[in-house]
């Protein structure tokens, strides 16, 4: 019985929080608009979806919002979807809450 090597992704285990995220690219602004029951994000975006732009406009606009520098975010599923979780080092989940819903439109 041979197995097959499967690759698989792993993150270390450094403090912070988790965002699910729903894109919306091709927007008049960026801004966070709703949050839906689930507590995703709902967010638009200037950025067109192609190469990787919107992806880097969401990281900018985060690291804005979140007031953190841009090496504390990133996208860890969802790259190519509208829907996005993104990790956010060195802030607990009630600061990320609390500086998101400050931005909401």
């Amino acid at each position: 019985m041979s197995r097959e090597k499967r690759e698989f992704r792993l993150h270390d285990g450094k403090t912070g929080a988790a965002i699910t995220v729903r894109v919306t690219p091709r927007a008049s602004k960026n801004e966070i608009y709703e949050i839906l029951d689930d507590g995703t994000v709902k967010i638009r975006l200037t950025a067109p979806p192609v190469e990787g732009k919107a992806n880097e406009a969401l990281i900018d606009f985060l690291s804005e919002v979140l007031d953190v520098p841009r090496t504390s975010l990133e996208i860890v599923a969802g790259e190519t979807g509208r829907d996005k979780i993104v990790t956010v080092l060195n802030l607990d989940a009630s600061t990320v809450q609390a500086r998101i819903l400050q931005h909401l439109s």
